[in-house]
C-alpha cells in the first residue's frame, strides 16, 4: 500500500473514532434515562450494548451494576461494581463505587461485606483529611448496621460518625449543631431497638431541642421520621402511621415502615399502596436498599 493510500485509510479511521465514542456515549445516556425513570429491564440491555463495544466503561459498568440490584440481579451487580472500581478514573469515582458496593451488599442484608466497602472509604476520606465526608460513610454504615441487627456495631460506627463531623478545622456552629442532632437521632433509633425507653425519650427530647436553635432548619423533616421509627418499634403503629406520614413520603424507607405498620393494623390495602410505592423509587441507596427488597418479595406473595 503506498503512503498515500496509508494517509487516507488512517485519516478514515480517525474520523470514525469520535463518532463511535458519541454512540456510546449516547447508549450510557439512553440507558441512564431509562434506569431513572423505572425501566430497569431495557436500561440493563443497552449498557450490554454499552459495553460489548467498550469493556472497560467505567460509566457502563457502574451504570449496570445500579440497574441490576434495583432489577433484583443482585449477584451479578456485585460483580460490575468491583469492575467500575477498577476501572474508575479518579479517587472519587472509585469512592463512589466502592459506596455503591457497600449498598449492593446491603440489598441482600451482608452486614460484613458492606462493612468492608464503607470502611474503605471512610479510611481514604480521613486519611486525606476530608473529616465531613468520612462522617457522611460513617454515618451511611452506621444505618446499615443498625436496620441489620447489629446495634453495638451501629454505636461504634455512629460516633465515628460524630467524631469525625467535629473534627472539621473549620466547621460553623451550624456545622455542629447537625453533628449533634445526627448523633443523638441516631442514639434514639439505637435505644429504641434495644428496648430502653427512658433512653429513647431522652434523646428525642434532645433531638427537639437542638432543633429549637434553629440553625438547622433543613432538619426539621428528621423529627417525623424518628418519632414515627420510634413509634413503630415501640408496637405503636397507629402513632408511626400518623408521624411517617408527617415525614418524606419519597423516601422508600419511611414507606417502608408505614407499609409495615398498616399491615400489623390489618390494613393490607394501605400496606399494599405503601409497598407499590416503594417499588417506584429508583435510588441506589441503603434505605431503598432496605425497603425494595422486603417490598418485592411482599408483592410477589400477595399477587
Amino acid at each position: 500500500m503506498t503512503i498515500g493510500r496509508l494517509l487516507i485509510v488512517f485519516v478514515l479511521v480517525a474520523a470514525l473514532i469520535p463518532d463511535a465514542a458519541e454512540a456510546q456515549s449516547d447508549l450510557i445516556a439512553r440507558a441512564k434515562r431509562l434506569d431513572a425513570e423505572g425501566q430497569q429491564e431495557p436500561a440493563i440491555a443497552l449498557y450490554r450494548q454499552a459495553l460489548a463495544k467498550t469493556a472497560a466503561s467505567f460509566d457502563a459498568h457502574y451504570g449496570l451494576a445500579r440497574a441490576l440490584d434495583l432489577h433484583g440481579d443482585y449477584g451479578e451487580a456485585r460483580d460490575h461494581f468491583t469492575k467500575a472500581i477498577e476501572l474508575a478514573p479518579d479517587d472519587g469515582s472509585r469512592d463512589q463505587a466502592t459506596r455503591m458496593l457497600g449498598v449492593s451488599w446491603t440489598f441482600v442484608a451482608n452486614a460484613r461485606q458492606a462493612t468492608v466497602a464503607f470502611q474503605r472509604v471512610f479510611e481514604r476520606r480521613a486519611a486525606a483529611g476530608d473529616f465531613a465526608g468520612a462522617a457522611e460513610v460513617a454515618n451511611e454504615l452506621g444505618r446499615v448496621l443498625l436496620e441489620l441487627g447489629d446495634a453495638d456495631a451501629a454505636t461504634r460506627w455512629y460516633r465515628k460518625g460524630y467524631d469525625s463531623a467535629l473534627g472539621q478545622p473549620s466547621r460553623t456552629a451550624a456545622d455542629t449543631t447537625l453533628a449533634e442532632l445526627r448523633w443523638a437521632h441516631a442514639q434514639a433509633r439505637i435505644a429504641i431497638r434495644l428496648g430502653r425507653l427512658p433512653e429513647t425519650r431522652r434523646q428525642v427530647t434532645h433531638f427537639k431541642a437542638l432543633l429549637e436553635r434553629g440553625t438547622n432548619r433543613d432538619q426539621q423533616s428528621q423529627l417525623p421520621y424518628l418519632t414515627g421509627y420510634v413509634a413503630f418499634y415501640a408496637k405503636d403503629y397507629q402513632g408511626a402511621v400518623t408521624a411517617l406520614r408527617q415525614a418524606d413520603q419519597e423516601d422508600p424507607f419511611i414507606l417502608l415502615l408505614l407499609a409495615q405498620a398498616s399491615e400489623r393494623l390489618g390494613r393490607k390495602a394501605e400496606a399494599h399502596a405503601y409497598y407499590d410505592r416503594v417499588m417506584t423509587s429508583n435510588s441506589h441507596a441503603v434505605n431503598n436498599a432496605f425497603a425494595r427488597p422486603v417490598a418485592r418479595r411482599w408483592l410477589a406473595q400477595s399477587r
